[in-house]
């Protein structure tokens, strides 16, 4: 997961020198935490060995906080992100990277045990996914053979952009046709693996339970002074 810690930044001119970052198909690879960052942390937390890797998932970390993110809500709609020296470094910094591989690997961890449905059908293909009914979001009926069920209600909390990660998944892998091209997008023709949605689906309720799990284990966000 060293990927996180670095970006690749285009370039418009081709340079080389003896000393310049190697380039990658016009792009230059540069790190995400400065060095200069990396003195003042080291700097803050004096008495702990920090790495960059280390910063990274701390940042990563802070960022999940409820109480990060209602403390600086306004902040946060006009500025960047700024990120405050908290007292217990490494419960942040373990929580950001233990996060970071939730979400990296959403479609190859473990599925979650909902309970499958079947009405005997061998149809794992979707149309649109949808819920029982408004008021009971435990189920999810896959299609009109497979319905899945046991969903805890706190695995909602997990939101990205302002929706669910459940619910995004339900409305991004639907059959849908663009009204002026007239393109058929169909999710089920993006594996060969039939069951890929439907396990998916499960996977992200994986990650969503573990990630609430995670986020509500984080402690306060206790200021060093």
């Amino acid at each position: 997961m060293k990927m996180f810690a670095d970006y690749y930044e285009k370039i418009e001119i081709e340079e080389s020198g003896l000393f310049d970052t190697p380039v990658e198909s016009g792009y230059r690879k540069k790190e995400n935490i400065t060095d200069a960052m990396l003195s003042e942390f080291r700097t803050q937390y004096a008495d702990i060995k920090i790495s960059k890797e280390d910063i990274f998932y701390y940042v990563y970390g802070v960022l999940h906080s409820p109480e990060y993110k209602t403390r600086f809500a306004s902040d946060l709609k006009k500025m960047l992100p700024r990120i405050p020296y908290t007292k217990n470094f490494w419960a942040f910094s373990q929580a950001g990277r233990d996060l970071a591989a939730l979400h990296l690997n959403y479609e190859t961890i473990a599925p979650y045990a909902l309970i499958e449905e079947n009405n005997g059908a061998a149809d794992f293909t979707v149309e649109k996914m949808k819920f029982p009914s408004k008021a009971d979001k435990s189920k999810i009926v896959y299609n009109a053979h497979v319905t899945l069920s046991g969903i805890p209600l706190d695995a909602y909390e997990y939101v990205v952009n302002g929706k669910s990660a459940i619910e995004w998944i339900m409305e991004r892998y639907a059959v849908t046709v663009d009204k002026d091209s007239g393109i058929k997008n169909n999710p089920n023709d993006w594996s060969e693996n039939p069951r890929y949605i439907l396990d998916l689906v499960k996977r992200i309720v994986a990650v969503s339970v573990g990630s609430v799990e995670i986020v509500n284990g984080l402690p306060d966000l206790e200021e060093v002074k």
